[in-house]
């Protein structure tokens, strides 16, 4: 069987975005395929929080990192897949977006040292002596074994920008709505002087991400207005508005010599280290409180060692969220970048009747976490975090646009612009 085929029956299986066999209909996404890989992270050389976006034709890396669980190492590649802004697969072939070679080994690995769960660290820098990016747009990073090319193990989105662009970004309460102390408005502003574009509602197509995830964007958003080579997405129809949410809860572990804030109990049972979470409270009907966050991130550290990529253990975490009763309709889950923000059984709670209380439990690697509680309905794709979160218009939040424009006589979607704001800079009453 031929690897895109294969990669294709195997999407089909793993993820409730794919729509049809047809790959020019499937929707790449942030995916840990192989149940062994723990800790997939891609950021920005330099910062590990910081957002998968690179400039083309500049001197910027992205990183990626992630664990192979056990004691043997195995040879992984990469290959990159150029997208459409909607994350379908470019109608353009390698060569005409990757210039060196289309399929390379990951070679960067190290084994864990001193941990009681063992695992291989491995890690990627790009573009290399090996392989570059020659276009700008959504791009797949997609790491397979190299005794199975037909089954993918990591697929990680990252955009490449030629930011020909400037992007002016305004986050403001919304005043035209009746959930104003829930919500924040994100209007911008495209200066696109010096780039010919025919068509402004055909050819340009703006998104705005809150704090990097996709699963909440604003899709295909077009201009209110536009004039002097300046369009103005000021909206007037609420298609700009997102849940302000909660800052995110957090956790530390970068020690299981002592207990930190929010952490009941640390114990060993023989081999695994168990670290216990105090019960978590409702924040639904509480007033906005502020703490710096990662933004529903994670830090990898530990605070014993100077290598935490190989030194940091992995211990199981259990959480609980207390609830009178279990809410019919759907799932909790515990939501964040540690999980991809997706819904899967890595990040299920189940409900125990007796203590009245979510219940989940995580194999995470010592470091610093943010997360929080989401309900997902059945049958929905996007879930709901102010079941047990609330929501508020002062929560600190960071917003990126994206502008992609689409030559007619291209086959492929560039980004032409980006933007990054954060809302204790931008936010306005």
């Amino acid at each position: 069987m031929n690897r895109s085929i294969s990669f294709i029956f195997l999407l089909l299986l793993s993820t409730a975005q794919v729509i049809a066999s047809d790959p020019d209909s499937i929707n790449y996404t942030n995916h840990v395929f192989d149940q062994r890989i723990k800790t997939v992270q891609l950021y920005k050389d330099g910062w590990n929080l910081s957002y998968p976006i690179m400039k083309l034709n500049s001197n910027e890396k992205l990183v990626l990192n992630f664990d192979l669980l056990g004691d043997q190492a195995e040879t992984f590649y990469y290959t990159f897949i150029h997208c459409d802004k909607d994350w379908k697969k470019s109608d353009i072939f390698p060569n005409d977006y990757m210039k060196g070679y289309t399929e390379n080994p990951i070679e960067d690995y190290m084994n864990s040292f001193n941990t009681t769960v063992s695992y291989i660290h491995y890690s990627l820098s790009f573009p290399n002596d090996r392989v570059s990016l020659s276009k700008s747009g959504n791009y797949i990073l997609e790491i397979y074994p190299a005794d199975k090319p037909e089954e993918p193990a990591i697929t990680q989105r990252f955009i490449v920008t030629e930011d020909l662009a400037q992007i002016s970004v305004n986050v403001h309460r919304p005043q035209m709505t009746k959930e104003s102390n829930t919500q924040q408005q994100v209007d911008f502003i495209v200066n696109y002087t010096g780039l010919t574009v025919n068509d402004l509602y055909r050819d340009l197509f703006a998104f705005i991400l809150q704090n990097g995830r996709w699963d909440n964007a604003k899709k295909n958003l077009k201009p209110e207005s536009y004039g002097n080579n300046q369009l103005n997405y000021n909206s007037l129809s609420n298609k700009n508005i997102f849940q302000g949410g909660n800052e995110f809860r957090y956790f530390d572990i970068k020690s299981i010599r002592y207990k930190t804030e929010y952490v009941r109990s640390i114990d060993f049972v023989n081999p695994n280290y168990n670290v216990y979470l105090l019960p978590s409270d409702n924040r639904e009907f509480k007033p906005y409180f502020y703490w710096k966050d990662f933004n529903g991130k994670y830090y990898i550290a530990f605070q014993e060692g100077k290598k935490p990529e190989i030194e940091a253990d992995y211990v199981y975490v259990y959480f609980t969220l207390p609830s009178d009763q279990m809410i019919e309709g759907g799932n909790m889950y515990i939501s964040g970048s540690l999980n991809n923000w997706t819904f899967d059984k890595n990040n299920l709670m189940t409900y125990n009747s007796e203590k009245r209380q979510y219940e989940g439990t995580m194999l995470l690697k010592q470091g610093w976490y943010n997360y929080e509680y989401v309900f997902l309905k059945d049958g929905r794709i996007n879930g709901t975090a102010t079941l047990f979160e609330g929501s508020h218009y002062e929560t600190e939040n960071d917003y990126v646009v994206l502008v992609y424009y689409r030559n007619p006589q291209d086959r492929f979607d560039r980004v032409i612009g980006t933007s990054i704001a954060n809302t204790l800079n931008k936010l306005s009453n």
